[in-house]
Order: C-alpha cells, then sequence, then structure tokens
C-alpha cells in the first residue's frame, strides 16, 4: 500500500484505535491522535502524537500506569502489543544480575511507596545504570513534580512506540 504513513491513514477506526491504545491508552489522547488522519508524513503524526492530550489529567496518567510494568519485571508472555513493546523498550535492562534486580526491587518498592505508582521512565537506549540514577533522583521529589515528569514519560514512551508503529 505504500509508505507507513499510507497505512496508518488508510486503515480502518478500530485498527488505528488498537495501534494507538497500545503505544498510549488514554481514550483522549488515541481519539486525538486518531481524528487527526489523514496526514502528510510520520513526522506530522509524531507531533500530532507529543500534543495530544496535553496535559494528561491524574485519572489518565493512572489509567496508562497501570498497563507498565515495574522496571526490570518482564511482561507475560503473549500480554499484547503494549507488553511486546515495554519488554522490547527494556531489552537492556538486565534482571539477571542479582544485583541489578536487588537494586531495582529496593528502587520500585520505595518509589511506589513513596508515589502509589510503578516507576516510569523511557528505558530504550537507557543503560540500566542510568535507569537506576534517575529512580533515585527522583525518590527526592514531590508528588507534584514527579506527577508532571510520569506524564511527560507516558507522553515520550508513547511517541517511540508509534515510531514503532509506523515503522511496521
Amino acid at each position: 500500500m505504500g509508505t507507513t504513513v499510507e497505512r496508518f491513514n488508510a486503515a480502518g477506526r478500530e485498527q488505528v484505535r488498537d495501534w494507538l491504545t497500545a503505544c498510549l491508552d488514554v481514550p483522549r489522547w488515541v481519539d486525538e491522535v486518531g481524528a487527526g488522519r489523514p496526514y502528510a508524513d510520520a513526522g506530522a503524526v509524531l507531533d500530532a502524537a507529543r500534543s495530544a492530550a496535553q496535559p494528561l489529567t491524574p485519572d489518565e496518567v493512572d489509567r496508562a500506569l497501570s498497563h507498565h510494568p515495574r522496571i526490570g519485571d518482564r511482561p507475560a508472555a503473549g500480554g499484547g502489543a503494549s507488553a511486546q513493546m515495554s519488554a522490547s523498550e527494556q531489552s537492556g535492562v538486565d534482571p539477571a544480575d542479582a544485583e541489578v534486580a536487588d537494586a531495582l526491587a529496593a528502587g520500585n518498592a520505595a518509589y511506589e511507596q513513596r508515589f502509589g505508582h510503578v516507576f516510569l521512565i523511557r528505558a530504550a537506549g537507557r543503560p540500566t545504570r542510568e535507569i537506576l540514577d534517575a529512580l533515585h533522583q527522583r525518590l527526592k521529589r514531590t508528588p507534584e513534580q514527579e506527577r508532571s515528569t510520569t506524564a511527560e514519560q507516558l507522553r515520550e514512551i508513547a511517541v517511540l512506540r508509534l515510531e514503532g508503529v509506523l515503522a511496521a
């Protein structure tokens, strides 16, 4: 059918919803990005994804976070498109290293106790040490600061995932 943007533009509404929901399960974001079709090119799709649903509401952030595993946890096989994307994004995190696994588990537990949700960071392309350092730095933040950072990380992950959808 041609370029991936052409496929995205020509796909049925439900297919586009499925693709976008796997990137970020926030219906308002999915609707806004989907409603912008047709797009001239991939850059236009990604620009729309970056600006859609700004800002995310606390309920939208909570909904989206419910689909993200802890950093270092591997989603169960067959867990759907979002789980497959998450596993790919975390491919550089090595939970087989006992020291790393222990540090991630302790950091995740402290983070969840402090903020009430999983620690979220765009893990793709980041070494484990950088992720652990970010986790420890973010534990020092206020809940309001962290809510804003988490929403921004959700958007970054959504755009990264959408790039993958458009490249498939």
